[in-house]
């Protein structure tokens, strides 16, 4: 999927540590066939197939299918802000690395694993715990905004050009956001939404973001705005702890 995955797993005090390891195995190798099968720089990966009309989705494995419903329900939560399809073609990418990582969560959870931190690509999920995950400030590099504490498990995504540019684009004028925000981090249950979530907040930009995000059930963001201001939904500093702690 272009970019490094790294796993954080700790044992619990039942936890039967070769069943973990097989577990660990089969995330990893998960995560290569969901790049297989969804990368749109594959051209014989199945979306690409499937964009270009060389395959029906009936003939995809299941999971394209499942993918594309969940970016179906995203696209209907944003209005439209996040769309898995760009000038006619097919591109899930603004979710399914969210769904791939929490799935690969998931078979560590089902493994055994006491609790487990997999960032992919500065996208992560969290289960178990406790955690504490630092958002990096897109205006210092090497420094932070905020930290996210979680005890039980959490997903936090981070949307914005600090790292790769500006790649998201305002699915209606196909052009850089207008109210472009330096970053914004979006924190949920799951990585599957966080992710979508993210990308469609960025892409509506800092006035629409900040009112849709508060609306979304189990859903909360903080913003860093092009001049260094910041702002967060009315229930984002229950997940945060202090910069020194």
């Amino acid at each position: 999927m272009g970019t490094v995955f790294s796993f954080d797993v700790r044992m619990g005090p039942d936890t039967i540590v070769p069943r973990v390891q097989a577990g660990l195995g089969a995330a990893v190798a998960g995560l290569h066939r969901v790049d297989e099968v969804f990368s749109t720089y594959r051209p014989d990966s199945q979306v690409s197939r499937l964009s270009r009309g060389e395959l029906a989705l009936g003939d995809c494995v299941t999971e394209v299918a499942e993918v594309l419903r969940q970016c179906e329900e995203e696209e209907r939560l944003s209005d439209g802000w996040f769309t898995a399809r760009y000038d006619g073609s097919l591109d899930p990418t603004g979710l399914v690395k969210g769904w791939a990582v929490e799935r690969a969560v998931r078979m560590l959870a089902s493994a055994g694993a006491g609790s487990v931190c997999l960032n992919g690509g500065g996208d992560i999920q969290l289960h178990g715990g406790p955690w504490r995950v630092g958002i990096s400030d897109p205006l210092n590099p090497g420094g932070l905004v905020t930290v996210v504490e979680s005890v039980e498990g959490l997903a936090v995504a981070t949307s914005g050009p600090a790292e790769r540019g500006c790649h998201i684009l305002d699915p209606r004028t196909r052009r850089a956001p207008a109210e472009g925000l330096a970053s914004i981090t979006v924190v949920c249950p799951g990585l599957t939404q966080a992710d979508a979530r993210a990308t469609a907040a960025y892409a509506m930009g800092a006035r629409a973001a900040r009112g849709w995000l508060e609306d979304l059930p189990d859903t909360e963001g903080f913003a860093v705005a092009a001049d260094g201001s910041t702002w967060q939904t009315s229930g984002f500093a229950r997940h945060t702890a202090k910069l020194t702690a």
